[in-house]
């Protein structure tokens, strides 16, 4: 029998059979001493991890959330097991937001020995408690693991606190790989059809990344791609949105990649932005429709240009750099205050939340899509979650063209800039108002997506902050 196909009967056993004698690793006593005994490991493995967030603050401990036996780890079994973790992550200086620290998903595999072609995702062997002498490693590099996986989807329902659902029938058979470009969570590609996005750093709430695609599907936008299946756990009063089995686009190019491309050849990209400024509108005017659009009030205002407020002073508290320009920036958010004082309000709802280049796909027949709506993950998800103008996505889709002239050599800011009109040129034409008749508004979101990437880079790649930087300055010295 093929490892493929005795996973599946493991699988099969664990779902029909839920009767057994045998202590598993994680019941009884054993969930007590499991993450004691994981915890060196996971303390030297976690913090080097690409998706991890407290990146330059010491873990001083785990805690478990949940551990469930997606593959039971049986004590004579050859092949591997799975374990789904969901474990917090102590460290100083967590935030109101998440005082007792950032909750993480982890997917384990275990193997009594790893075989070499999985050597690069060994975390390393247990010593203690109920998995001593077993080899821990991430479970996604794992074929069998990650069939195991879409199994689930097949056959959806429930596991502990675990819950799988599907929105259409998926087929068996499909050959798993992961996608190399890790960022702040992790993606496996089924056989060319479906990716599989795992979030890794998870909240109470529904993820806006099922949410807003949901309902996009519901007002036939095809902009997006639908949900096809997700799962979720059930760990408090909120649900924790764990994972989306979307359609994988073949043959799709990023927008980042296509605008670079253009760059190298020393073409404009004119076309390219103006389909995609249209295709923002459109998704903008689905999502009004699908979901509640409080109008933007005073109150609402006010609080709006606080926050802006706060992570500007907070941003320069970590990164010197930008202290001289503060006074500059604080214009463009007293000017949406001044306006906010007068009565104006303007409109809001549901948007991308972290809209550029990155986040946009070009199909072999030039169909732009938009994708990854999960905001930005710095942010609490509330936030998230909560109605905003759009020109938040347009501000994001604008830093994104500056990024794109930015990094080919020379700079080529008249690029950027034939580009930022030909983008707005397109929302306009698609959503019947042109985005830069809220100039106040506009420059706001602009300067707050400029100091978010100030210390994005800083935190995360120093190489590229003369980028943001040079943004900086402009919209420091731009008139009020």
């Amino acid at each position: 029998m093929s490892e493929a196909a005795s996973t599946r009967v493991a699988l099969a056993k664990n779902t029909t059979s839920r009767k057994t004698t045998r202590r598993h690793p994680t019941s009884g006593t054993g969930t007590k001493a499991l993450l004691p005994s994981l915890a060196p490991l996971l303390h030297e493995w976690v913090p080097r991890q690409r998706w991890f967030a407290g990146k330059g603050r010491p873990v001083t401990g785990f805690s478990l959330v949940a551990a469930t036996e997606i593959l039971p780890l049986d004590a004579t079994a050859t092949g591997p097991g799975l374990l789904h973790l969901l474990v917090r992550v102590h460290q100083p200086g967590s935030g109101q937001a998440h005082p007792q620290g950032d909750c993480y998903q982890l997917l384990l595999g275990v193997r009594t020995a790893l075989p070499q072609r999985l050597a690069g995702a060994r975390i390393g062997q247990v010593t203690e408690g109920p998995l001593a002498g077993r080899t821990l490693y991430e479970g996604l590099h794992d074929p069998r693991v990650a069939d195991l996986l879409l199994e689930r989807f097949r056959n959806p329902g429930s596991l502990g606190p675990l819950h799988f659902d599907r929105a259409e029938p998926i087929p068996p058979g499909l050959t798993p790989r992961v996608l190399d470009a890790e960022q702040s969570n992790s993606s496996l590609v089924f056989g060319d059809a479906f990716i599989l996005k795992i979030f890794r750093r998870v909240f109470p709430g529904t993820n806006p990344d099922l949410e807003l695609p949901l309902a996009l599907g519901r007002e036939g936008c095809g902009r997006v791609p639908a949900p096809v299946a997700w799962f979720e756990a059930a760990t408090g009063p909120e649900p924790l949105t764990l994972g989306v089995l979307q359609p994988f686009l073949r043959g799709a190019r990023d927008g980042w990649q296509l605008a670079l491309a253009a760059l190298a050849a020393g073409r404009d990209f004119l076309p390219e932005a103006h389909a995609l400024g249209r295709a923002t509108a459109e998704v903008h005017t689905a999502l009004a429709a699908a979901l509640p659009t409080p109008p933007l009030a005073h109150d609402r205002t006010r609080h709006l240009v606080a926050g802006m407020v706060e992570r500007l002073e907070a941003a320069a508290q970590a990164v010197p750099a930008l202290v001289p320009y503060v006074p500059g920036l604080r214009t463009a958010f007293d000017a949406v205050a001044a306006l906010g004082g007068t009565g104006r309000g303007w409109d809001a709802q549901r948007v991308h939340g972290d809209l550029h280049l990155g986040q946009t796909l070009c199909g072999e027949d030039g169909f732009w899509s938009l994708i990854d709506f999960e905001g930005e993950p710095a942010r609490p998800l509330p936030e998230r979650r909560s109605p905003q103008p759009t020109v938040r996505d347009v501000a994001g889709m604008l830093r994104s063209f500056d990024y794109a002239a930015r990094s080919h050599h020379p700079w080529n800011p008249e690029w950027a800039a034939r580009c930022r009109t030909a983008y707005c040129e397109g929302y306009a034409r698609a959503a019947g108002s042109d985005p830069r008749g809220e100039p106040e508004l506009l420059r706001a979101h602009e300067t707050d997506k400029a100091v978010y990437e100030v210390l994005y880079e800083a935190r995360h790649r120093p190489d590229w902050l003369p980028v943001p930087m040079a943004a900086i300055q402009r919209l420091a010295a731009a008139p009020a």
